[in-house]
């Protein structure tokens, strides 16, 4: 039933390639993101939850116990 209103549609066929283009150009804008990142800013902002509040995270410290 639903096969037979789908094909009714005039223009329907275009959809799924608009859909997986969007699905790709995210993905790939993603991954063009994470190759091109500041990776200390990224470390930094990994270390963020194990600190307290009235702790600042230094750009090259390590905190001295993870748990």
């Amino acid at each position: 039933m639903y096969k037979n209103v789908l094909q009714s549609i005039a223009g329907i066929e275009i959809y799924p390639l608009i859909s997986f283009g969007i699905f790709f150009l995210f993905f790939l804008g993603l991954l063009v993101w994470v190759v091109i990142a500041n990776r200390q800013h990224l470390h930094t902002m990994s270390l963020m939850p194990l600190l307290g509040d009235d702790e600042t995270a230094a750009p090259h410290s390590e905190p001295d116990a993870l748990c």
